[in-house]
Order: C-alpha cells, then sequence, then structure tokens
C-alpha cells in the first residue's frame, strides 16, 4: 500500500542523509521525496511516499523515530490528509492549435506559465492521480517535450 510519511527533523546538514540511509540500508524505496524549511528555522519538513504492508510502514516508522534528528513522524495515510503535488510540463502545441490548449490546460485546472516558439510551460496542482491522468489526456492535444513532478506534498487534517 502507498503511503505519504510526513517527518519534521532539525534542520541540520546530514539529517535528510541519515533519514535516506535509514531507507536504503533497509532496502525500503522512497518513491518521492520533498524538503523544506517550516516556520521554525531550526526544524524542516521532509514528506516522502512510500509502499509497504501496514507492518513494515509501521517499522519505517519507529525506526524514523529513533533517529537523533527526527522531531516527529506521521503516516497521514491512515488519517485524514490533503495532498498535492505540482507538475509543470513543456509541449509543443497540436494541431488544434495554442489557443485550444489554452482553453483545455484551463478546462482541467491548470494555467499556461508562459509560451514561446520553444513550446508551451503548463502547471497543475492536484493528487497524483489527477496528475497521471492528466499528462495521459494531454498526448492527444499536445507534443510533451518535458515533464517536472515534485513529488507528493501531504498535509494532515487533524
Amino acid at each position: 500500500m502507498r503511503h505519504i510519511i510526513g517527518i519534521r527533523l532539525q534542520n541540520e546538514a546530514g539529517a535528510l542523509s541519515r533519514v535516506a540511509v535509514m531507507f536504503s540500508s533497509r532496502g525500503f524505496n522512497i518513491e518521492s521525496l520533498s524538503v523544506a524549511p517550516t516556520t521554525d528555522a531550526s526544524v524542516s519538513r521532509l514528506t516522502l511516499v512510500t509502499i509497504g504492508a501496514d507492518a513494515v510502514i509501521q517499522q519505517i516508522v519507529s525506526q524514523l523515530n529513533k533517529l537523533v534528528d527526527v522531531v516527529s513522524v506521521d503516516d497521514m495515510t491512515s488519517g485524514e490528509h490533503v495532498e498535492r503535488e505540482l507538475l509543470l510540463a513543456k509541449v509543443q502545441p497540436g494541431q488544434d492549435g495554442p489557443d485550444h490548449l489554452r482553453r483545455y490546460v484551463q478546462d482541467c485546472g491548470g494555467r499556461v506559465v508562459e509560451s514561446d516558439a520553444g513550446g508551451t510551460i503548463i502547471e497543475l496542482v492536484g493528487s497524483e492521480a489527477a496528475i497521471t491522468s492528466f499528462l495521459a489526456a494531454l498526448k492527444s492535444h499536445a507534443t510533451l517535450l518535458d515533464v517536472a513532478r515534485s513529488g507528493t506534498l501531504g498535509v494532515s487534517r487533524r
């Protein structure tokens, strides 16, 4: 099962590395990873997505809590949460032209960030499934030149 884990850790050199090493040394894969400082400059928030059985995830959470730099760990998947991902895609509009592409992107909740002869850059925020679905459908409206996805960010509702 897919799990979103929020980790608050000390904003110190090597803290992220210790989390990554813990995952790799135990054979756990990180599907996506995002790190940014919080309102407290001494603490960063790391959001990662991994896949595993509930027992394996409990083991991961337990081991994360043992790391010195870790302030708190929250497996958001088990409770109510909001998750989003950012997509930036550079495309070349299809035969219907750039105006059709712009309308299609807007209808899907996205926006055109910029457009020139080199291509059109699109921005969309949504769930991982919505982003994946949008990219699949976008291929009928444009040629994908480059795709950058942020990975999942999540916040518990509780």
